[in-house]
């Protein structure tokens, strides 16, 4: 393994960047001077940044560099799409404690290179520096929109349908399941510990849990993928979404913000979101209730929309795409309307990075 030290800020750059070719007409100079330099001559720019901490945001426990780069990427290209944008380029900053090695970072890059290469971003600079509590990601994704297509939070309006894409919840109970294969790990290191019993800590090194028939769980939550395909789809068909998000927070909390913005209200029906299996089967296993898995879990980076009512038969053809409810007065409340008919106000309980 490669010290990063030995190659020094410049160097771990160079080595990591030095075969990096843009490809947009908008990157006129990427890695290799103080500046990126970009054009954008009769585009809107648009630009999205997230923070990444270990020990927050991810566990090296359980998500190897490689998947942590293509997802670092993908949840802020994804918020190019949010705006029915196009992403073009991405600066990634990273600190990094002295564990790290050269190695560590190019698997790491591997996975951004990935994302980056599957919807023809340019990775055009960043920064690099010390960590003493781990690593620390920040990136920023630089995208393009024509004026009047771009969409926002707050252009809801009454009778608009809400439609998501894809299936909720199952980036979350990938995380659960995650989360209790590592307490069952650390419980049964303990207790070898307690005993004195080489013979199994020696066994534990190479214990791998068994994930078979929840592959997909894991994969929602280690490399989501942008939905970039349900954007091209809206636009082949010529449906120009009133309001758009996407689902990092959970549902609630990003239909609530639709809803505050645009100065409305909801109807959403728990028959119509969409789960699939795996995550009903884990939320049982578990014991807990799928439809607040659904609706607050998060991470999902699913495309949460609302369409004019009489895009009903094109939204009807769309692939991947499911009606949820509906857009209504404001002072008729945020409700969701469960199999039984009962409605309940919904409640912002997806992750609060802030809280204790």
């Amino acid at each position: 393994m490669t010290d990063i030290a030995k190659l020094g800020e410049f160097g771990l750059i160079h080595h990591l960047t030095n075969d990096i070719k843009p490809r947009n007409d908008s990157t006129k100079y990427g890695v290799g001077d103080d500046c990126a330099v970009l054009h954008y001559p009769d585009k809107e720019v648009l630009v999205t940044t997230d923070m990444l901490m270990e020990g927050v945001h991810f566990d090296l426990t359980y998500i190897d560099l490689q998947h942590l780069g293509y997802k670092s990427a993908m949840v802020n290209i994804s918020d190019i799409f949010a705006m029915n944008g196009t992403p073009r380029q991405l600066i990634v900053s990273i600190a990094l404690s002295k564990r790290f090695t050269v190695e560590d970072m190019e698997q790491f890059y591997s996975g951004l290179r990935m994302a980056c290469d599957k919807w023809g971003v340019d990775i055009v600079g960043g920064d690099t520096t010390s960590s003493y509590t781990g690593m620390a990601i920040s990136i920023t994704c630089i995208g393009e929109g024509v004026s009047g297509d771009i969409v926002y939070r707050n252009g809801a309006s009454d009778t608009d349908l809400v439609c998501v894409s894809g299936d909720l919840g199952a980036a979350y109970m990938g995380l659960q399941l995650l989360e209790r294969e590592k307490s069952v790990y650390y419980q049964q290191v303990d207790e070898a510990r307690k005993k004195n019993d080489k013979q199994t800590l020696e066994a534990l090194t190479h214990f791998q849990p068994d994930f078979a028939g929840k592959e997909y769980l894991l994969q929602r939550q280690l490399k989501p993928e942008a939905r970039g395909d349900i954007i091209r789809q809206l636009r082949e068909l010529n449906i120009h979404p009133t309001a758009m998000m996407d689902i990092s927070d959970g549902l609630s909390s990003e239909l609530m913000h639709i809803c505050r913005q645009s100065g409305c209200g909801c109807r959403i029906y728990e028959k119509n979101i969409p789960i699939d299996y795996q995550t009903a089967v884990m939320a049982e296993e578990m014991n807990m209730n799928v439809t607040t898995c659904a609706l607050n879990g998060g991470e999902d980076y699913e495309l949460l929309f609302t369409v004019p009512i009489g895009d009903h038969e094109k939204i009807e053809s769309l692939d991947d795409v499911k009606l949820i409810g509906h857009i209504t007065k404001k002072e008729l409340g945020t409700m969701l309307v469960t199999r039984d008919n009962n409605e309940f106000e919904l409640k912002a309980q997806g992750w609060n990075p802030l809280k204790d």
